[in-house]
């Protein structure tokens, strides 16, 4: 058994903050906190990421860098709409005040990263009508992976893929992008999809990560880049769609599934002849889900790091928890009954 340690949890009400805070429960966690206090938080601390001293009270700093032994970094711009201006203020330099304050504490970072820094530059120069654009998110992320590793702080840089719900449940705190694919799908609204069916999503359940961090704070480690992704067991574009059409079939929901298609084809055939003579609103919803998909077509797997006492995920898992998590969004959405979502 490890002993007891003080974390500073940023990001607490976020996806993977909410999700993370059960686990820490053996740990004495300090939630920071800019406007909204998440469930289960026992202590917080109002602050501000963009700020020296992470906007604390000068007697709040000093109390907080003789406390704190970890600093789990989970808070960031993740809307790929937010513009650079927004996404560097917070995931550039936030997380340089973040580092600054953990220098002042001698404690150790977790910094929450993402897989697709692996993946920059596969959106770069499309057409994009002023919406989703991955680019700005991604350039932030690189550069906060850079400050972290020149930082002479003790600091791990943790990558996940895409967060899905809860394993169990489909629970989530906010829905993420895979989650409007997968509604518009519910709805019928999405007629074609440019990825092939062999395509590999990489998605984790936010408990899998959730798990992945605690074994990295309970076995106090210190350094290291460390993949949290599906790596080999990422399923299938097909299987995903499988799966949405049988829980709308579940739900009474009609629907006709996407047709799938090869992503060259969008810009040769399907945006001059559909998409272009559409009203300004609509290419933007197309080109957002342009961004996403285009960060899966075509790609290798992720590398999938392996973290003591965390059991890598597997097929059968991913498949039940993308399955819990259509259900829940379902249900949420209005598109079921409550009562017909995961147990």
């Amino acid at each position: 058994m490890t002993s007891q340690q003080t974390i500073l949890l940023t990001g607490a009400s976020g996806v993977v903050g909410t999700a993370l805070l059960p686990k820490l429960a053996r740990h004495r966690v300090i939630s920071m906190v800019h406007k909204q206090v998440p469930p289960g938080s026992t202590e917080h601390v109002r602050g501000d990421l963009g700020a020296p001293d992470l906007g604390f009270d000068p007697a709040v700093a000093r109390r907080l860098a003789a406390e704190v032994d970890v600093v789990v970094h989970c808070a960031a711009v993740t809307d790929f709409g937010a513009g650079a201006t927004a996404t560097d203020g917070l995931n550039v330099a936030g997380t340089l005040n973040v580092l600054d304050f953990a220098r002042r504490a001698d404690a150790t970072v977790h910094y929450l990263s993402t897989a697709f820094v692996a993946r920059d530059g596969m959106t770069r120069g499309r057409t994009n009508e002023g919406g989703a654009d991955p680019a700005d998110y991604l350039t932030s992320k690189l550069a906060a992976e850079q400050l972290v590793r020149d930082s002479g702080v003790a600091a791990t840089i943790v990558r996940p893929s895409v967060v899905i719900g809860d394993s169990e449940t489909g629970a989530i705190s906010k829905f993420q992008g895979l989650h409007s694919l997968a509604l518009a799908v519910l709805k019928g609204a999405l007629p074609l999809l440019p990825l092939d069916q062999r395509a590999h999503i990489d998605f984790v359940p936010q408990d899998h990560l959730a798990n992945a961090l605690t074994a990295l704070i309970d076995t106090e480690t210190r350094a290291g880049e460390y993949w949290v992704t599906a790596g080999e067991a990422a399923l299938f574009t097909q299987a995903m769609i499988d799966i949405v059409t049988d829980e709308a079939e579940r739900a009474g929901l009609s629907l006709v599934p996407p047709r799938l298609v090869e992503p060259d084809m969008v810009d040769r055939l399907v945006r001059p002849v559909f998409i272009d003579p559409l009203p300004k609103g609509v290419r933007r919803r197309f080109d957002d889900m342009l961004a996403m998909t285009a960060l899966f077509a075509g790609a290798d797997f992720f590398p999938c790091s392996a973290i003591p006492g965390v059991t890598p995920l597997d097929e059968d898992r991913l498949t039940d928890a993308f399955r819990n998590s259509v259900r829940y969004l379902a249900v949420e959405k209005g598109l079921a009954r409550p009562g017909t979502e995961a147990a």
